[in-house]
């Protein structure tokens, strides 16, 4: 791994970008971009035309939107595929029919839905900022930089622990994010029990839109509202700073997170697949 962050090149921040404005989802997740900063994924291309951002037995891909239509996405896939081992992954971001032809063309297998759910915020419809403190804790507040990393690090590790992503994120991968143009501490807003992290909801803010980043309860604490009310204080602090349309993410499976966003006016407006080179899976 590298001792220090690298930069992404340019020319593959302006493929990204041509790509989002023409597929309306990113091609690269933002841990995925992380891990190359950190050293953890390294990139494959073709020609400034095609990217892959690769880690062991994961890839996420994209071709020019202008160059597509040469099987310039083909030779990329066939590239990672006889260069990795049985089983690996790659991340379809949209499910588009094009990515859907080509995963078939492969024997590529869908193996996890993770859903992206928005809904608008009109001005005429504000939110009460909810009551953000309860019998036996000390409410919600920001998050402070430089001194919660260690625990909100090991709180996140802890409500995730089964998640393939979110819970392996590390210190520096934190201290990665904290360096991004949209972080803003006060759109991190942390639930204490006492002196202690239970919960959090964190937002990535980019007016007009605004994204629930990531939102967990420790175990021991579930069940007692306390994600709705993070929930709320975060549409709240999205209403105070004018956001238009709210967004999230959300594993297709997750029964009791997609009943609390539903709940709040959300509906599914995109999803990203991942698929498995493993036949039968």
């Amino acid at each position: 791994m590298s001792d220090s962050p690298r930069s992404v090149p340019n020319w593959v921040v302006r493929l990204a970008e041509r790509s989002r404005a023409a597929d309306g989802a990113p091609p690269f997740s933002d841990q995925a971009l992380v891990d190359y900063r950190t050293g953890s994924r390294e990139l494959v291309a073709i020609d400034e035309v095609a990217a892959a951002i690769v880690a062991p037995g994961e890839a996420e891909f994209v071709v020019d939107p202008a160059a597509r239509g040469r099987r310039t996405g083909t030779a990329l896939l066939e590239t990672l595929l006889s260069s990795s081992g049985p089983g690996m992954l790659f991340w379809a971001h949209g499910d588009h029919p094009a990515a859907r032809a080509l995963a078939a063309s492969h024997g590529l297998t869908p193996v996890r839905e993770l859903l992206r759910l928005s809904r608008e915020l009109p001005a005429s419809a504000g939110f009460r900022a909810p009551n953000t403190t309860n019998p036996g804790n000390s409410g919600v507040g920001a998050f402070v930089v430089g001194g919660d990393e260690d625990e909100w690090v090991a709180l996140n590790a802890l409500i995730f622990r089964d998640h393939p992503e979110q819970g392996s994120v590390s210190r520096a991968d934190l201290e990665q994010l904290e360096t991004e143009a949209w972080f803003n501490a006060d759109d991190f807003l942390v639930l204490r029990d006492g002196d202690g992290m239970i919960g959090y909801c964190w937002l990535k803010l980019e007016p007009p839109l605004g994204e629930f980043y990531v939102v967990g309860v420790h175990p021991e604490f579930q069940g007692l509202r306390l994600g709705g009310l993070l929930f709320e204080a975060g549409l709240a602090r999205m209403r105070e700073l004018g956001i238009q349309k709210a967004h999230l993410y959300v594993e297709g499976d997750n029964g009791p997170a997609l009943g609390l966003y539903t709940s709040r006016g959300f509906e599914r407006d995109s999803i990203d697949i991942q698929y498995s080179s493993l036949p039968g899976t």
